[in-house]
Order: structure tokens, then C-alpha cells, then sequence
């Protein structure tokens, strides 16, 4: 006579299912870091270049705009961000973040584009800039137009102070002309400790 099986179980066997679908995307050896390892990309120029890159597709359960190719420090560095920054400054708005924009990520080239300067974090991996939240109604939250706006720019100016930590670089619209639209987050690091612009 067949019996039933224990209710529990079926609970199991769908957990280890997902356990198992979470893991066969992880990256960086974090279930909450999703995408696939790339490895190592050459650069064109001297200086650029990753030596474990990963392209990364969502962190902490949010997409990304576009798949990001970085390092898994700055892939760790977004997740802390995500977790303590962006999803506590956004809250239960819009039912919550959906979606980082992302306007930038690994690029070999200079910083700020400029010739005969030094080679941008963007082209070691180590860097990616964000330029708003989609949040799950559809509305969106963006540096450009929203800085200095109502809560969505008090929620900015809380996601970007809460990156100086995390990221050993933070760049916003009030650090120049280059950074009026957009976040730069990057994962160098200095003597004098964080730089937070």
C-alpha cells in the first residue's frame, strides 16, 4: 500500500531546488551575487584589463539595467551597498527597488575619458556607475532629474553618503561636471582612507 508522503518533504525537495537554481548562477561565491564568471579580460591598452572579472546580472535580489563586467570586490561592495544603502533609503516606495541603472561598467579608458590621464577604475574592473532605481510600480528614481527633489532626492543623497564605505571612491552630482548624472562607485583604495565627493 503506497503512502503519502510527509508533508515536509515536498517542502524540501522545492528548497533544494531553488538552493540549487540560486547556486548554479552565484558569482563571487554568494548566492545574493547572480550572473556568470567571465575570468580574465584583456585590456587594449597598458593598465587595463581584469584578472577575475565576473558579469554580473542581479545583487541582493535586483536587477541590474545592463549585465556589468567587474571585479568580484566591487561586485561584493554593490551587494553591501544594495543591502544597506539603496534598499533601506528607497523602502517600501514603489513596493521597493526593482532595478539599478546602470550607465557604466568595465571600459578600458582613461579617466573621464580625457587623454593622458591615468587609467579609470572602470578599466580594471573595479568600478561601476549608477545613474537611478527602477522600482517595482515603474516609476523611477534618477540623479539626474531627481537630486535635489522631494524624497526621491533625500532618498539619493542617503544612497550615496551610505557608499562611502563600501566603495573606496564615491563620486556624485555635487563632485563635478562629469558626475551631474550619475553615481561612481569604485573600489580603490586610499591611505587617507574613503573619498566621498
Amino acid at each position: 500500500m503506497l503512502r503519502p508522503k510527509p508533508r515536509g518533504e515536498g517542502v524540501r525537495l522545492f528548497a533544494s531546488k531553488r538552493q540549487r537554481a540560486i547556486r548554479r548562477g552565484m558569482v563571487c561565491g554568494d548566492p545574493a551575487i547572480q550572473g556568470e564568471t567571465v575570468g580574465r579580460v584583456p585590456g587594449k591598452i597598458g593598465g587595463c584589463g581584469v584578472k577575475d572579472a565576473v558579469r554580473l546580472r542581479s545583487v541582493a535580489g535586483v536587477t541590474l539595467s545592463q549585465r556589468a563586467v567587474v571585479d568580484c570586490t566591487t561586485a561584493k561592495a554593490l551587494k553591501t551597498w544594495v543591502e544597506s544603502g539603496m534598499k533601506p533609503a528607497i523602502g517600501k516606495r514603489g513596493g521597493g527597488a526593482a532595478e539599478i541603472r546602470v550607465a557604466a561598467h568595465y571600459a578600458c579608458r582613461t579617466r573621464n575619458g580625457k587623454t593622458g590621464t591615468k587609467i579609470s577604475e572602470h578599466g580594471k574592473g573595479r568600478a561601476i556607475d549608477v545613474a537611478g532605481v527602477k522600482l517595482k510600480n515603474g516609476r523611477e528614481i534618477n540623479v539626474l532629474n531627481h537630486w535635489s527633489q522631494g524624497w526621491r532626492g533625500r532618498a539619493l543623497k542617503q544612497m550615496h553618503a551610505r557608499a562611502c564605505g563600501p566603495f573606496g571612491t564615491v563620486l556624485g552630482p555635487e563632485a563635478d561636471r562629469y558626475h551631474r548624472d550619475h553615481f561612481h562607485f569604485d573600489t580603490a583604495r586610499y591611505r587617507s582612507g574613503t573619498y566621498c565627493r
